[in-house]
């Protein structure tokens, strides 16, 4: 699952961290582009890049376009509502049959 493919990286986690600490988290308003976020880790551009390519086919990161910046930002509804349908799934499959 992209998901925890996405989760299981801890530079991943780190950008997530990074998104999630910024004013546009809450806001929803810009995000975060390339450079910010590199700005705010110890990882190049092209590394950041990648990561948010992975962070962005797993369904927590969407992108925005302002002029020829793509600005970052989380999106965690997808992503919740599958992990909450795994969750039920397992709880279903691990409840003894009554």
């Amino acid at each position: 699952m992209p998901l925890f493919i996405a989760l299981g990286d801890e530079v991943r986690l780190t950008i997530i961290e990074v998104l999630a600490s910024t004013d546009s988290f809450q806001t929803n308003v810009r995000g975060m582009n390339v450079n910010e976020i590199t700005d705010q880790t110890n990882l190049s551009r092209p590394a950041i890049s990648h990561h948010l390519k992975i962070l962005k086919e797993a369904g927590l990161v969407s992108a925005k376009q302002e002029g020829t910046a793509n600005y970052y930002f989380l999106t965690f509804g997808e992503s919740t509502r599958k992990l909450c349908t795994l969750g039920q799934y397992l709880q279903n499959f691990m409840d003894p049959v009554q």
